[in-house]
């Protein structure tokens, strides 16, 4: 079972990783220093996940040692609803990062005509924030790492990653001031960096889920 658990993690990592990087391929330092804290994300995330918890649990299924909070997660337990905290945060967290995933992709797609056609994009997820990919990876890394499967180094990591991007973010924004000038900065002016206005987060996620229909 220890062996499976490793086994997982690993086909984990490498899943999520490829998706990370399938859509956030680093070009320069700023963005390969962000995604190396995403990455280490990743592989604490899973790790702890799958390979250490099967791990533990082969060990005290062998030696009878008291199991109680084997399968519960570090808010269930700081919380003591054991198992029925876990299955709710399950949910929550899943729920959370599937959103983020669809905002995510769906972001980087409509960016990614954009350059080619060497566009302002300013209409669909960036009607309500200027970086859905960012507001995306974000939703995702939280439901999961957070919410889901709370760790000390996840839960401690998850500010940096958002400094990172956020400072990231700051840095693209000066090239695309630099790029269409006031027409960016009037979009600025009248767009949320990441949180979207109150009441447009719905139309957000529906914008999202819908783009992914017609694709």
């Amino acid at each position: 079972m220890g062996t499976f658990g490793w086994g997982l993690a690993a086909i984990m990592i490498v899943v999520v990783s490829w998706i990370f990087y399938r859509y956030f391929a680093p070009q320069a330092w700023r963005e390969w220093a962000g995604a190396g804290l995403v990455q280490a994300f990743i592989i604490a995330l899973y790790a702890e996940m799958y390979g250490f918890p099967l791990t533990i649990y082969l060990l005290v299924r062998s030696f009878g040692l008291d199991r109680e909070y084997v399968s519960a997660s570090l808010w269930s337990t700081l919380a003591g609803v054991g198992e029925t905290g876990m299955l709710i945060s399950m949910i929550l967290g899943y729920g959370l990062a599937f959103i983020g995933i669809g905002i995510f992709i769906q972001g980087w797609r409509e960016v990614h005509r954009a350059r080619q056609e060497d566009q302002l994009v300013t209409d669909g997820l960036y009607r309500f924030v200027r970086h859905p990919q960012y507001l995306g990876l974000f939703l995702a890394l939280f439901g999961e790492g957070v919410v889901h499967w709370p760790t000390l180094f996840s839960v401690g990591l998850f500010p940096l990653i958002v400094i990172a991007y956020f400072l990231l973010a700051r840095s693209e924004e000066r090239r695309m001031v630099a790029l269409f000038g006031n027409a960016y900065r009037t979009y600025q002016s009248r767009v949320p960096m990441f949180i979207p206005r109150w009441g447009k987060w719905r139309n957000l996620v529906d914008e999202a889920q819908g783009s992914e229909k017609k694709q």
